[in-house]
């Protein structure tokens, strides 16, 4: 009895996972910009009589601060003004057809599909079409100060506010992001040789890959800005594509199973001071003198991330990253428009974004609500495809809300209007970014004081907007599950297999090419890269699933061990391969055809059933061959079965 009583209290995982907060350092630079651009507008219109003009413009700064999340000072730029344009045309439609009944719900139900399509393009274009509805929705149900331009004018204004503090360390630290993001994931390759060996070294692995992902990223957002070939970025890219030999080490010197020497780690730590410093003096690196195969490929790559990230020598690779270049912006955007016009996933998520926020529409011109375009946005928050799953979020979006009104109605019922709204505005607006990294709950719980506060300058409801927006809070997230998640199977009945098996797929094709005498090791390294990247966003997607209620978490929770095996199957083959490359014997055909047969007939397993069943196979070689762990891998993922 004594001990089922609190297992009976203890909540469900889901409910855990969803509650706990990401572990997140605040960002100072950000809170004091939130502080500054939002507040700054509301005190100049309280100064010129006009505090209405001066809540809109707040309202923009609150949105810029949402996109403020960019390192780089060039994708600063992206993120903060691209969307903005995005945004001043959803305030302009929806500021068109307010009061006009259903002409107002058919413009703003278009809009939503509209926004559901871009946003499945990519981060800018998510943003861009998260503002394009939010803006709509407040332009269709707010009725706004002025003529029909000045609001998408202060709106815009606001969030332009936010760029330009945002920019005004650029002349001084140009550069600077980007350099320190390489040294960051020189860093973590330092973390995973110094797990090399143990139990922690799956993360580690994990943590490297998301760094060089951010890194990539980041520097060849800011070369798509270079027209010409700017030396820093050469460097940089030249120092990111060093660290590739290093990543090819690590996995076979794992397999020995033993820590490697604490000088090898240090090493990784002073490449990282080097290139954090920018320093291009000669590095000295005191190494053990290697004893096998692996440690050999580990002191090799480690000489030559020194010479490369020094300047001491050229990198071997083309001064290009491993996942080629990318394309012109005016090739990108055209690819980028096609596929959202042909894609049937961006119909579908646009056609459920629209099916949520007609319903919504349509519930509040029918049943008098007061000021009922809260409804609308909750559903669109909740409904953001690359922000988690729709269920946690609504969950979220709800205890968050309830968490933010808490704190409004505090205000409202204490602090008189007019410039103390000011100085609430100047503690209230840095718990955003602060918070947004917690999670999404959080976010909500900062936000929605902000933005509660500045519609009540608009609206002059006073508390009386407590109780509505707590019910419009409900109504939305419930109207975002069930029409947008509960009569949607693919949302709730998950095909993970479906990806792995994309993944399972390509890891064959790896093994070919990386023991079938491909001469071009760029093309095997990006490989390789793009495996590791798929393989990073399948276990981001699975993480997500693990917050949904049985039976989707629960099915998760049984693939997950698949997940970990896969990305097993590929170090063992760079290890093998490194291996190879260090003088080991390479593997026969025979070998080599068996495992891939091996592989791809999991994939086609995993194609075909929602629920893990152990296969027996058959995988047997030469016990000294370098294919060995490789073998044991494969054969260890072919095994797992679910526990259901």
């Amino acid at each position: 009895m004594s001990r089922e009583f609190p297992i009976g209290l203890t909540p469900p995982d889901w409910l855990v996972r969803n509650l706990q907060p990401q572990k997140a350092s605040v960002n100072r630079a950000a809170a004091a910009r939130a502080s500054v651009a939002i507040s700054l507008p509301l005190a100049v219109g309280i100064a010129t009589g006009r505090a209405d003009y001066g809540a809109l413009a707040s309202m923009g700064a609150l949105s810029g601060v949402i996109g403020d999340t960019a390192d780089a000072y060039r994708m600063r730029i992206l993120n903060i003004a691209v969307p903005q344009l995005f945004g001043a045309v959803g305030v302009t439609v929806g500021a068109l057809v307010f009061g006009h009944g259903w002409t107002a719900v058919v413009a703003v139900t278009a809009v939503a599909l509209i926004s559901g399509m871009i946003s499945t393009i990519g981060a800018v274009a998510s943003v861009s079409g998260l503002l394009l509805l939010l803006n709509c929705v407040i332009g269709a149900g707010l009725p706004l100060p002025g003529p029909w331009w000045l609001a998408p004018l202060l709106m815009s204004g606001g969030a332009l506010l936010v760029l330009l503090l945002a920019l005004l360390a650029w002349p001084l630290r140009s550069g600077v992001p980007e350099r320190a993001a390489v040294a960051s994931t020189y860093r973590t390759v330092a973390d995973l040789l110094a797990a090399s060996g143990t139990a922690g070294y799956e993360e580690a692995r994990f943590a490297v890959t998301q760094s060089l992902n951010q890194s990539y990223d980041l520097v060849l957002a800011r070369r798509a800005f270079h027209h010409g070939r700017s030396p820093d970025l050469v460097r940089l890219l030249a120092q990111l594509n060093a660290v590739t030999p290093i990543i090819e080490a690590a996995p076979a010197a794992h397999q020995q199973g033993e820590p490697l020497p604490a000088e090898i780690p240090e090493a990784a730590d002073r490449l990282a001071d080097a290139v954090a410093a920018g320093r291009s003096r000669p590095l000295e690196l005191r190494l053990p003198e290697p004893t096998n195969e692996a440690a050999r490929a580990v002191d090799h790559a480690l000489r030559h991330a020194a010479d490369v990230a020094t300047d001491q020598a050229p990198d071997r690779a083309p001064a290009d990253d491993r996942l080629g270049r990318p394309a012109a912006l005016r090739v990108r955007a055209g690819r980028a428009a096609r596929e959202v016009v042909l894609s049937a996933a961006s119909w579908r998520y646009g056609l459920r974004l629209a099916l949520c926020i007609g319903l919504g529409q349509v519930l509040v011109s029918i049943v008098p609500v007061p000021r009922s375009y809260w409804i609308a946005l909750t559903i669109t928050f909740v409904m953001k495809p690359d922000f988690g799953s729709v269920f946690s979020r609504a969950l979220l979006r709800a205890l968050g809300t309830v968490a933010g009104l808490v704190v409004a109605a505090a205000v409202l019922m204490v602090v008189p209007r007019g410039w103390w709204d000011v100085a609430v505005m100047m503690l209230l607006a840095p718990l955003v970014p602060a918070l947004t990294p917690r999670g999404y709950g959080y976010q909500t719980a900062a936000i929605t004081p902000v933005i509660l506060l500045l519609s009540d300058t608009l609206n002059h409801q006073g508390t009386g907007l407590i109780a509505p927006r707590l019910m419009d809070s409900l109504i939305g997230c419930a109207i975002a599950l069930v029409a947008g998640y509960l009569l949607w199977p693919e949302s709730w009945h998950t095909r993970v297999g479906d990806r792995l098996a994309d993944a399972v797929t390509d890891t064959a094709t790896y093994v070919e090419r990386a023991f079938g005498g491909d001469p071009d090791p760029a093309d095997r390294a990006r490989r390789r890269r793009r495996l590791y990247r798929d393989l990073s966003a399948i276990r981001t997607e699975f993480q997500r699933a693990l917050t949904e209620p049985p039976p989707t978490g629960r099915r998760a929770a049984a693939w997950w061990p698949l997940v970990v095996a896969v990305e097993r199957i590929v170090d063992a083959t760079t290890a093998a391969r490194v291996r190879v490359r260090q003088g080991a014997a390479e593997p026969s055909a025979a070998e080599i055809s068996h495992v891939v047969l091996q592989l791809r007939e999991l994939s086609a397993g995993l194609r075909e059933t929602e629920v893990l069943v152990a296969v027996r196979t058959d995988l047997t070689g030469p016990p000294d061959s370098v294919l060995e762990p490789l073998r044991q891998e494969v054969a260890a993922a072919r095994a797992i079965a679910s526990p259901h």
